[in-house]
């Protein structure tokens, strides 16, 4: 079986090509550990963190807020770039957890590919099927990591179907697994039909010629049941399986699958080596007249992706994280931002680490770049070096609660709305203002849990304690530019009309009755569960 890399560009004039992928899981299938593994492998860090609680004096590289370490958990995107073999590799490092959904979401326009991760035990989760729905209406390519092997967990020729039936896509494993829980033995690797012996960590793996799966050496490994049981699941993949094939893995439509156990740091070298040979390059982007930019085109251009407030305490700083898309972006040039119309100049770009960084002087696309943030940008701004044009808006996505929010000390006031702007521009909550009552604040979010870290955030950073009166709404439904409001036949008093941060126009519901209910009275009006393509 062959494979051979979707692209292998240079990124702009850089000798290093780049790959700049996202992780997508359920909470708990081994995100942070995976990718800590890879850093490991890419000599970025010396030793994994361990996520232990409350009380751990270590924590994962790419857990740096203070909540994060405290509640062990993963509530904001981080940046992690190293270099590995001939490669610049950039991993956009999401929350697992599905209440920071909304953040992946994001996150995801500034990858070029995906790494879904899944539980061998579990198998396909509910945000895992959220997430890829989010990779597959923007055309990414997934590769996908079956984790945890070394634990009992489904047989892997069922977790293929489940990949087909639920997620409705095709997979080609790379690799093989013999065994599983107290049995695993090992990989076989069907690109070089190598075997990877399955140790414990830190014990040095042995690798096993198996070209000829009848070898002595392999019988003798593995034992006559599952020495028979790899001949017989080899021959069926080689037979009835998926072939790799580079176009259809690059439309989204076959993700090679790869088996290992990321605890036990087994199968992630293996993974690491062929993912960057096999992943995209920096891929083009459309623009919202339907031009397309190429990464090789001339003239620097990008879009913010990301902006995150705070990063330094100690200087209550804000970091707009830019997606370089084509030219090659140089330290003090002087830019076009899209949406104001401005020049503006970019002299102290940064690269990031988790919550370190240091000054570049270049960058390709692919590369992502933190600038500072005077209150300038917003999430989706275009930044480009030659003419003017707007990259394709990022979409906003509908909350699942929602409630309202004040300051406890009116003597905070300022602070408390310094706090709301900021933290809506970088999309931790979305806020909502009812028609003639602009004070009135409602808050949205995907999960609960991200008004726990909006509570902490304000106390922590801006200084004001706030109060939050939960709502009764469930979905947020966006409505098109040219509708009347004041002729819709809909319920007022269950549901409420309200505008978002840009002045749309929203109509908040408590059930999907409801829409169901307004749409049959209302049969030209259309509703829209992201703002993505709204004026």
């Amino acid at each position: 079986m062959s494979a051979h890399s979707i692209e292998e560009s240079s990124a702009g004039g850089s000798s290093y090509p780049r790959r700049t992928f996202a992780i997508i899981s359920h909470p708990d299938a081994g995100k942070t550990t995976l990718t800590e593994k890879l850093l490991l492998f890419g000599g970025a860090i010396r030793e994994a963190g361990a996520v232990k609680g409350n009380k751990a004096r270590r924590h994962a590289t790419s857990d740096w807020m203070e909540i994060e370490k405290q509640r062990g958990i993963s509530v904001t995107s981080t940046v992690l770039q190293f270099q590995y073999r001939d490669r610049r590799i950039n991993i956009l490092d999401t929350p697992g957890h599905e209440d920071f959904s909304e953040d992946t979401y994001r996150t995801l326009t500034a990858a070029d590919s995906a790494v879904m991760l899944i539980d061998a035990a579990k198998g396909v989760e509910p945000q895992t099927i959220k997430l890829f729905e989010v990779c597959r209406m923007r055309g990414i390519p997934i590769f996908t990591f079956i984790n945890k092997l070394d634990r009992e967990g489904k047989d892997p020729l069922a977790l293929l179907e489940e990949l087909e039936e639920v997620l409705g896509i095709r997979s080609c494993p790379m690799n093989w697994p013999i065994g599983m829980g107290q049995d695993f033995r090992g990989i076989y690797n069907r690109t070089d039909a190598r075997f990877e012996r399955f140790t414990h960590r830190n014990e040095e793996v042995t690798n096993i010629d198996a070209t000829d799966l009848d070898s002595p050496e392999l019988v003798q490994v593995l034992g006559a049941e599952l020495h028979a049981r790899l001949k017989d699941e080899v021959m069926l993949l080689d037979i009835a399986g998926d072939p790799f094939d580079a176009n259809l893995v690059a439309k989204g439509l076959l993700t090679p699958v790869f088996f290992g156990s990321a605890i036990a740091n087994f199968g992630v070298e293996t993974f690491l080596n062929e993912f960057v040979d096999l992943a995209p390059g920096p891929t083009p982007r459309r623009t919202e007249d339907g031009a397309v930019v190429e990464p090789g085109d001339a003239g620097f251009s990008g879009f913010v992706f990301k902006i995150q407030a705070n990063m330094n305490p100690a200087h209550r700083d804000r970091v707009a994280f830019i997606r370089v898309c084509s030219g090659t972006f140089s330290r003090g040039m002087n830019v076009t931002h899209v949406r104001t119309g401005k020049k503006i100049s970019l002299s102290q770009p940064q690269q990031f680490f988790g919550q370190g960084r240091e000054i570049v002087d270049e960058a390709y696309p692919g590369d992502i770049l933190g600038i500072f943030d005077p209150g300038l940008f917003r999430i989706g701004d275009t930044l480009c070096e030659r003419g003017s044009f707007q990259f394709e808006k990022l979409p906003q996505f509908s909350p699942e609660h929602f409630a309202r929010v004040s300051v406890k000390n009116t003597l905070k006031y300022k602070q408390f709305h310094k706090g709301i702007d900021q933290l809506t521009e970088e999309g931790a909550i979305q806020v909502f203002r009812q028609a003639n009552r602009t004070e009135d604040l409602i808050l949205g979010a995907v999960g609960q849990l991200q008004f726990e870290v909006f509570q902490y955030r304000m106390k922590a950073e801006y200084g004001a304690e706030v109060e939050m009166f939960t709502l009764p709404y469930s979905f947020a439904r966006w409505l098109e530019t040219n509708v009347d409001v004041e002729q819709l036949n809909f319920d007022r008093y269950s549901n409420i009309v309200v505008r978002d941060q840009d002045d749309r126009l929203v109509i908040l519901f408590q059930t999907e009755f409801a829409i169901r209910w307004m749409l049959e009275r209302n049969p030209d009006v259309k509703l829209h569960s992201t703002s993505y393509g709204l004026a």
